[in-house]
C-alpha cells in the first residue's frame, strides 16, 4: 500500500521510552523540554548519518514528503524568466510545485516518461539544456526529479542532478519512494534538497517526513508566512520580524512532533541493519512474483490473466550490497477469458476479501499512469473542472491499475497469496462467484417496510 508495516521491536522499544519519560514542547527550558530537544537532535543527526549527509546539510521535520516538497516550492524564490523542470512520471506533491511557479511568473516544462514510465537520459538533459537559466542569481530556477516512481517501478539515475547543477539549476529529490529500500549516499551529487517520508521507509510513526536541505540553499528560500517557533522576535503591532536563528527553526511551523522523534531514530537503526541484505531479498521476490503472473492464463481460453504495465528488473542481484535497477512494485492490468479488461474496482475486492492489500487508481500519480496506459493524448484534451468520472466515461472504462507493493516486511508467503489470488481471477467457475458477491456488495439494499 505504499507505506511499511511497522515492525513490533519498534514499537516496543518507543513506549518503553515514554513510560520511563516525560517530554514536552521544545520552546521551553523545562527538564522535559529539554529532554524532547535533545531526542529531536538525535533524530536529526541519524537523518544525516542515514543518508551520508556532510555538515553542509541541516534537516527539517515536516508532516510527511509532501510536507517536505511544500516548503521549497512556496519559498523558492521564483521570478518571471525562472523555469521549473519536472518529470511528467512524478507524485502529485511534486506536480503542485507548479502552481507556486507560476504565480511567480516561472514556466513549468516536463520531461516526458516514456511508455514504460521514467525518462530517457539523454532527452532530460536535452530539455534541462534548452530550458537553462540565464543567470543562476537573476532567474533561480529548480530542478526537481524523482529518484523512483510510485506507480511505474522506474528508478531515475542521481547523477542527473549532476549535470543540472553544471547548467545553473538547483535541484531537489523526491525520495518517498526510493528511500525505503535503496541506499543513498546525498553528499555523493550536488542535491540541494530531499523529501523523504518515514512510514515509507519502517511504518511507523506516521506524521513524520524530513527536508534534508544544504544550509546555503536554505538561505535563498523566502518564506511567505511566519509562525510560532520559526522567529526570535515579532513586532505587533507592526512589521519587524527576526527569524529563529538556527536555519531548521525557520522552517518548522509551530511546535514539531517531539513525542514520535525518538521513534525516528530507532526505526532508521533498524532500518540500517536489514538495508544491505534487502535489495537482494526483494529481488528475488519480484523476479518470481513477475514471472509467476506473466504465466498464468487462463483456464477457458488460454488467454494472459494479467498484463505487466511498470519496468521489471533487467537483471537479478546475487550478491549483498548490489542495488536494483528498478523499485520493487507491479503495476498491472487484469483480463477476462475473452480478453476484456476486468475492472479494478472488483479486483480490490476480491483481494480484500482474501485479506490481501493492493491498491487501484493512478496513486497521485496521472503522468505516470497516462504512460502506462497509453493515453497521454486524451490527457491533453481535458478541460478545466473535469472530473475522473468525466474522464472515466469519456474512455468508457475505469482508469488506473492495480499496484502490488513489496517491502522492508514482504516475504514468500506474501507473494505465493498474491499467486494464488491471481490465479483464482484466471479460474471461471472461481471468478464468476467472486463477481456475484461484488456485484451484490454494489447493490443499494433497500429496506423492507413490514
Amino acid at each position: 500500500m505504499g507505506g511499511a508495516i511497522y515492525p513490533e521491536s519498534l514499537i516496543k522499544a518507543h513506549t518503553d521510552f515514554l513510560k520511563r519519560s516525560i517530554l514536552g514542547n521544545t520552546h521551553s527550558v523545562s527538564n522535559s523540554s529539554k529532554l524532547s530537544l535533545k531526542c529531536a537532535d538525535e533524530a536529526r543527526m541519524a537523518v544525516l548519518t542515514h543518508f551520508r549527509a556532510s555538515s553542509d546539510y541541516t534537516v527539517i521535520f515536516t508532516p510527511n514528503a509532501s510536507g517536505a516538497l511544500k516548503l521549497v516550492a512556496e519559498s523558492f524564490p521564483f521570478v518571471d524568466g525562472s523555469n521549473l523542470v519536472i518529470g511528467a512520471d512524478s507524485h502529485n506533491s511534486v506536480h503542485g510545485i507548479r502552481e507556486y511557479a507560476t504565480s511567480k511568473g516561472a514556466r513549468t516544462v516536463y520531461v516526458p516518461s516514456t511508455p514504460r514510465g521514467g525518462f530517457e537520459v539523454q532527452t532530460a538533459k536535452n530539455i534541462l539544456l534548452r530550458n537553462r537559466p540565464r543567470s543562476k542569481d537573476l532567474t533561480p530556477s529548480l530542478y526537481v526529479l524523482t529518484a523512483q516512481s510510485n506507480i511505474s517501478n522506474s528508478k531515475a539515475p542521481l547523477s542527473i542532478t549532476e549535470y543540472a547543477s553544471s547548467l545553473g539549476y538547483h535541484t531537489m529529490v523526491d525520495a518517498a519512494a526510493l528511500a525505503a529500500t535503496s541506499v543513498v549516499h546525498i553528499s555523493e551529487y550536488p542535491i540541494d534538497a530531499m523529501a523523504v517520508s518515514f512510514y515509507k521507509m519502517f511504518g511507523y510513526p506516521t506524521g513524520v517526513g524530513a527536508l534534508i536541505v544544504k544550509k546555503s540553499f536554505l538561505a535563498q528560500l523566502k518564506r511567505p508566512w511566519f509562525a510560532g517557533g520559526t522567529v526570535d522576535v515579532v513586532q505587533v503591532p507592526g512589521n519587524i520580524v527576526t527569524r529563529a536563528k538556527l536555519p531548521h527553526e525557520q522552517f518548522e511551523d509551530g511546535t514539531i512532533n517531539y513525542v514520535q522523534l525518538p521513534a525516528i531514530t530507532n526505526g532508521l537503526r533498524f532500518l540500517s541493519a536489514y538495508l544491505p541484505f534487502l535489495p537482494l531479498r526483494l529481488s528475488s521476490l519480484l523476479m518470481y512474483l513477475t514471472t509467476s503472473l506473466s504465466q498464468l492464463r487462463h483456464d477457458t481460453s488460454g488467454r494472459p490473466v494479467v498484463q505487466i504495465l511498470s519496468r521489471t528488473p533487467s537483471r537479478r542481484l546475487h550478491s549483498v550490497g548490489e542495488q536494483a535497477d528498478t523499485g520493487s512494485i507491479i503495476a498491472l492490468l487484469f483480463f477476462d477469458a475473452t480478453g476484456e479488461l476486468i475492472p479494478n474496482s472488483f479486483i480490490e475486492y476480491a483481494a480484500s476479501v482474501q485479506n490481501i492489500s493492493l491498491r487501484t487508481g493512478c496513486m497521485c500519480n496521472p503522468g505516470g499512469a497516462a504512460a502506462l496506459l497509453g493515453i497521454e493524448e486524451e490527457m491533453r484534451h481535458l478541460y478545466l473542472g473535469v472530473t475522473l468520472d468525466d474522464f472515466e466515461e469519456r474512455m468508457g472504462r475505469e482508469l488506473g491499475v492495480v499496484r502490488i507493493s513489496l517491502g522492508l516486511a514482504s516475504n514468500f508467503h506474501d507473494v505465493w497469496r498474491v499467486i494464488k489470488f491471481a490465479t483464482s481471477i484466471g479460474q471461471e467457475k472461481s471468478r464468476q462467484v467472486m463477481w456475484g458477491q461484488w456485484v451484490q456488495s454494489r447493490t443499494p439494499q433497500v429496506d423492507q417496510a413490514m
